[in-house]
């Protein structure tokens, strides 16, 4: 049809560019298998990069401590060893079969034909959960995303918030901020406690049972109000970061219309990883079946058990045992 958009050909979509969706990209690429790697993120790394690059992780087989963005770094050169393509920056909306592969079709218009799709969408599209003081504000300042940390050098940052991603990140941003503030309505904390007792005795100023009445500045934010809700005194704090950690609300947008057997967030799937909708498979946080624990290294294994059983699914001459990784050749390190 003329004017149509260019369908791209690919043995296996992979939907979701966090670690479980790059470690299915190596995966695909021991079985020799074509793969594209679709994230409507604009960046790799899922919610890890998004949500804490800076925090280490410490449950990761082989690093005793390893944070976010080393993490991401080190799943990307080993996903690039399959030659993945990469689509950034588009979602997939909807799902399409015949007779031998299934169509994928992004909110850009972009078609996508593959033998098969996992999903490695962790909790799905995320979005933060809203700051009513910004309703209006267009300037620059306000960071949903935080930048490594020595960005922040002479800054003056103000974070709302009273989980374990606010307390988290002004812990983080403390050594190297001019002036750290934590702004938090309630009087305690959900994060954890040894975070808790960190902030405490850290240079941040604590201001709790407070919250952010208004938000200063044109072109760049300069200022917060911060109310007392108990008093409702304010006070005017200088600001030129905002940094709102007040969780985010996920959903799995338009994955609902595919006919997945859904239990609440997560998608159903059976031992060898497959949704029940032919050639669609899922790994990771978004799986649920009975025993799951949701944990990362959870679905780094099931990345592996996904893709190796969709290898066979494509070329039934296959094994589904890939052979072993030590026999191919090594990974240039970073």
């Amino acid at each position: 049809m003329p004017g149509a958009p260019a369908v791209r050909e690919t043995e296996l979509l992979v939907v979701g560019a966090g670690p479980a969706g790059l470690f299915a990209c190596y995966y695909a690429g021991m079985r020799g298998l074509d793969v594209t790697l679709l994230d409507s993120l604009p960046h790799l790394g899922g919610q890890v990069a998004a949500l804490y690059p800076d925090k280490e992780i410490f449950d990761v087989a082989g690093f005793p401590a390893v944070t976010g963005r080393e993490l991401v770094e080190r799943l990307t050169r080993q996903a690039e060893s399959a030659s993945p393509s990469i689509v950034l920056g588009e979602g997939a909306v909807d799902l399409q079969h015949d007779a031998d592969a299934v169509t994928v079709v992004t909110d850009a218009g972009r078609v996508i034909r593959a033998g098969a799709v996992l999903i490695t969408a962790g909790i799905g599209r995320f979005t933060p959960r809203p700051l009513s003081a910004l309703d209006g504000f267009t300037g620059d300042g306000v960071h949903h995303l935080v930048a490594p940390p020595h960005e922040y050098a002479e800054r003056e940052v103000v974070i709302v918030g009273g989980g374990d991603s606010a307390v988290d990140w002004a812990n983080t941003l403390a050594p190297h901020a001019r002036q750290v503030t934590l702004v938090h309505r309630r009087t305690r904390f959900r994060a954890h406690e040894h975070s808790v007792s960190r902030l405490m005795e850290s240079p941040v100023r604590v201001l709790t049972n407070s919250e952010i009445a208004d938000v200063h500045g044109d072109e760049s934010l300069k200022a917060v109000t911060v109310r007392d809700c108990g008093t409702q005194g304010v006070e005017m704090v200088d600001a030129d970061v905002l940094i709102p950690a007040l969780g985010h609300i996920a959903s799995l947008g338009p994955l609902t219309s595919w006919g997945l057997a859904l239990d609440k967030q997560q998608i159903q799937v059976d031992t060898d990883m497959r949704t029940g909708v032919d050639r669609v498979y899922a790994a990771g946080d978004i799986t649920t079946y009975p025993g799951k624990v949701r944990l990362m290294v959870v679905g780094f294994g099931e990345a592996a058990t996904a893709v190796n059983n969709i290898a066979v699914r494509l070329r039934p001459d296959e094994d589904l045992f890939p052979g072993h990784s030590s026999e191919r050749p090594p990974i240039p390190t970073l």
